[in-house]
């Protein structure tokens, strides 16, 4: 006891000495005394803040799934260009595709597309069934269930083609089936789906209407299937780590929330390239525009509808569908929110004024009066400046990407707010400073990645490019295929479920809905319906 205390005296001794040593240097003595102070003070600082405030918890590890336990047979319904990496997710690429990323690799060492699908975990299935209405998709389809070149190499069995999606479900030894079709498709293929007994993956957003979105809801739920909605977003770990800090109150009251989307270029805005290749007789056009309301004949107006889709309501609902409801999906996983009571919308075709009929410049706003907050959604698809989404509370607010924010590439900010009741005590001592985060989390490992497209920045952005686990680059579409398997298997329920997918699909739909109509549109859970706000009775 006495050595210690006498060292300690010791090194109490050395600092008073250092310090009255340096004081006898005018200048300098005094720099070197202030930095001295500073050192200590934000040492200080670190540990006030973190030591009583933040209770951490570790992220989940890479492996812990059931992909050993049984064989699983999938079929894809869709092999475009989100169906394509669904199917890597699941362990499965054209020759074309891994011959192109191995040699981008080969090229620039910071490119690690071909790295991260070859170590992603062998999820012990096979691709069995491949339904596309366009020839050269359903060939890829077929050609990527062929490749040997994947995690757990030489595939067990290969895929057969189907021309329709009844088919391939009709096949007894097909186990579970990924929809990634355009929206119009989602509700039929997925009713009849969950009919066959088939578990489902389909993509987000889960219906063209609202209408459908109910009606998937209910045949989930009577059929038992296993079902999972696209929001590969729900295995970030940003996202966990943000509900994590949430939970614990550094924010305080929340009472609004802004969430925004930022695009600047013609693939960000949906104008897709028109495959040489398609044609009336490649394109199975009649069975593509079946379930839509408006039907045209084949010709140059239907190929761009067939390889442009989200520009047309026919088809989908657009900014809603494709990027909203990321964002809605992000936030609820966050905060539990649920469905909000009353949405709103507004915007126009700004822009792109090439016969499209969804806009390009979008705002939403969802209200929830039992929890005392707004949702603010603001999108425009001809400025790239990154706003990030920020949840504002009393205390504090959480900056979620966005270099405008101080936000990391997919991590978070969280900074003290001057009036602050929480913080106040802390604020007035200078222990924290409204200027500085109070916390930061920048996941992931210190290597640099080589995201060079405007379009890829967009997604990594909001981290739906990659994650990170044990300091390891993971495709979050492959741990989200993964949780979705794994749940198969165990009897369980994946992240996004049939209950999480209705939050999404009916905020999504009371907002395009209320743009359609001209109206503000609410919820109504009792009757699970959605109707116009009637204003002589507020």
């Amino acid at each position: 006891m006495s050595d210690n205390t006498d060292k300690d005296n010791g090194k109490n001794m050395n600092r008073r000495d250092i310090l009255k040593g340096l004081a006898t240097i005018p200048v300098f003595g005094l720099f070197l005394v202030n930095l001295w102070q500073k050192i200590r003070r934000d040492a200080l600082r670190k540990s006030n803040l973190l030591g009583d405030l933040i209770q951490e918890k570790s992220p989940p590890a890479v492996i812990s799934g059931l992909s050993d336990s049984r064989h699983l047979k999938l079929g894809i319904i869709g092999y475009g260009g989100r169906g394509s990496h669904l199917i890597r997710g699941a362990g499965f690429a054209t020759k074309e595709w891994t011959d192109t990323v191995s040699e981008n690799a080969r090229k620039n060492k910071l490119d690690k597309q071909f790295e991260t699908f070859m170590t992603q975990e062998d999820l012990n299935v096979s691709l069995v069934g491949v339904c596309d209405l366009f020839d050269v998709r359903a060939e890829q389809g077929i050609n990527a269930s062929k490749n040997e070149v994947r995690p757990g190499g030489k595939p067990k069995q290969t895929a057969t083609r189907y021309t329709h999606y009844t088919d391939l479900l009709n096949i007894k030894d097909i186990d579970a089936v990924i929809v990634a079709t355009p929206d119009h498709w989602h509700s039929r293929i997925t009713i009849d789906a969950a009919k066959a007994g088939k578990d489902v993956y389909c993509e987000k957003g889960l219906t063209r209407t609202f209408d459908e979105a109910i009606k998937v809801y209910n045949e989930v739920k009577k059929t038992g299937i296993t079902f999972q909605l696209g929001h590969q977003n729900r295995q970030v770990d940003a996202n966990e780590k943000a509900k994590q800090i949430i939970k614990q109150g550094l924010l305080g009251k929340i009472n609004l929330v802004e969430l925004a989307t930022n695009r600047n270029s013609p693939w960000g805005a949906w104008v897709w390239g028109i495959h040489p290749e398609g044609n009336a007789q490649t394109i199975d056009w009649d069975t593509f525009q079946e379930p839509s309301p408006n039907k045209i004949p084949f010709g140059e107006e239907a190929l761009r509808r067939f390889f442009r889709w989200r520009c047309w309501f026919d088809y989908g609902t657009g900014l809603s569908g494709d990027l909203l409801s990321h964002d809605f999906d992000a936030i609820n996983q966050i905060m539990d929110l649920g469905i909000p009571k009353y949405a709103s919308s507004s915007g126009g075709i700004y822009f792109y004024k090439d016969g499209r009929d969804v806009p390009d410049v979008w705002n939403a706003t969802f209200e929830y009066p039992d929890k005392d907050l707004t949702i603010l959604y603001s999108a425009t698809l001809s400025s790239n400046d990154p706003r990030g989404n920020r949840i504002m509370g009393h205390d504090a607010t959480m900056q979620m990407g966005g270099q405008s924010g101080g936000g990391s590439v997919h991590g978070f900010i969280v900074k003290a707010d001057s009036e602050s009741t929480r913080y106040k005590d802390r604020l007035e001592s200078g222990i924290i400073s409204t200027q500085y985060p109070i916390y930061t989390y920048s996941p992931g490992s210190k290597q640099i990645d080589g995201i060079t497209s405007a379009t890829s920045r967009y997604f990594a952005n909001k981290g739906l490019l990659y994650t990170y686990r044990e300091g390891k680059r993971v495709d979050p579409t492959h741990l989200h295929v993964k949780d979705w398997l794994d749940a198969i298997r165990s009897g369980g329920q994946p992240k996004c479920d049939i209950e999480q997918a209705l939050h999404e699909a009916v905020a999504c739909h009371m907002a395009t809905e209320s743009y359609l109509q001209g109206k503000q549109m609410e919820w109504h859970e009792d009757t699970h319906t959605i109707e116009p706000v009637d204003k002589s009775k507020v």
